[in-house]
């Protein structure tokens, strides 16, 4: 199995969403395609990833080193014993020559590669990622269903408390039981209020978590802490910038609730560092790495694998994305829950077609490889990249 040829290319996410930091206004989605020369029906596997929400599109990097070093690797150098696409061979050659440190500017990139070749591996295996991902790491059959909770709650121009309401509604009338919201956007008192009107709804506090995308400084992470440890919320996310672990610490501390950080962490040096020196409590708090931004699927999988080693039940662990991606690793590796994004981030945003929740339950992806051949208008524009290919 040998890789032809790789593309890039970089869309706009068109959404009008805000968080308490940015708007994704400006958002821009690098979409990979990975053409190989093997053919399932009589057409050519192409894999394909994007990489995930949150980040720019990174194309410049991925053409300028990373691309020209897989395509300029032996085709024998890429292969495992069984003459399949082996995707952490290809991470070493793409990483050849790169200083260490400053993880995010090549995890990104290669990561999204890796991604789209473990999507290609399991199209020419004809199995779903999931199965894959849990014959290799679990030596078992992938999970039926798994828990899916919405990550939603955004700010608007003219966000006022009552408005969150609404919108959960929509998600439980569509079969989700759990549900994040956006808190540092608004003042406390007001954040406090989006709370007390989410809880009017769900009723159970376990059902919903909060969400502060690294907006705060440890005195305003102190006082968010003192005001939501009475409603017991599920989770209270990433308080603090991802890398003052000194902050982090502080909160854990004082929080005696649970605590979740992880998608702007971007190795596996940076997991570590958090679960170390950030007082992350076993047991207790949560993991939540985004796949294609930490090195993609391998690492991912292999970094929950020497988590579970220390003590870190897979249970922990609620990737980062929203997507068939995320997906793909807790149906294949047990992990705790996936992330849906119903109705934002347009066509980046949410699962096939055809996928029912129901009872916060999701099914496991049935279509082999990732499974983007679900979503018809995220494959329109993924096969725009790959156009010619076929």
């Amino acid at each position: 199995m040998r890789v032809l040829d790789v593309r890039e290319a970089a869309l706009p996410m068109r959404s009008d969403l805000r968080n308490s930091v940015f708007s994704f206004a400006e958002m821009t989605v690098s979409v990979v395609a990975v053409l190989t020369d093997r053919t399932v029906e009589g057409a050519p596997v192409i894999g394909y990833a994007f990489n995930s929400i949150g980040r720019y599109a990174c194309g410049e990097p991925m053409r300028t080193r990373f691309i020209p070093r897989l395509m300029q690797s032996s085709p024998e150098a890429l292969l495992n014993r069984d003459g399949f696409l082996c995707p952490a061979k290809a991470v070493q050659c793409m990483l050849v020559g790169e200083k260490p440190g400053g993880d995010a500017a090549r995890s990104v990139p290669v990561g999204t590669i890796e991604t789209a070749l473990w999507d290609a591996v399991a199209k020419a295996r004809r199995l779903p990622l999931a199965e894959l991902v849990s014959q290799s790491w679990r030596q078992r059959p992938m999970e039926a269903r798994v828990p899916c909770y919405v990550g939603g709650g955004w700010y608007r121009p003219d966000s006022k408390p009552g408005d969150v309401t609404d919108e959960l509604q929509r998600h439980l009338d569509a079969g989700y039981t759990h549900m994040k919201i956006k808190v540092g956007g608004l003042s406390l008192a007001e954040d406090v209020g989006r709370i007390e009107e989410a809880l009017k709804l769900l009723g159970d506090p376990r059902q919903l978590s909060v969400d502060a995308n690294g907006r705060f400084s440890t005195k305003e992470a102190l006082d968010y802490a003192r005001a939501l440890a009475p409603f017991k919320l599920r989770w209270f996310e990433e308080p603090c910038h991802p890398n003052d672990f000194e902050a982090s610490a502080a909160v854990a501390e004082a929080y005696s609730e649970a605590l979740a950080t992880g998608e702007n962490l971007f190795s596996s040096q940076d997991v570590w560092n958090q679960v170390r020196f950030g007082g992350w409590r076993k047991g207790r708090d949560y993991l939540q790495m985004d796949p294609p931004q930490i090195y993609g699927i391998g690492t991912y999988a292999d970094l929950v694998k020497e988590l579970a080693a220390d003590g870190w039940d897979y249970s922990r662990h609620f990737p980062h994305g929203g997507n068939q991606m995320s997906l793909a690793l807790v149906a294949g590796l047990g992990l705790g829950g996936c992330e849906a994004y119903p109705g934002f981030f347009g066509a980046f945003g949410g699962y096939a077609d055809d996928c029912n929740v129901s009872g916060g339950w999701m099914p496991a992806p049935q279509r082999p490889g990732i499974g983007f051949e679900g979503q018809s208008r995220l494959h329109a524009l993924m096969r725009e990249v790959a156009a010619d290919w076929t």
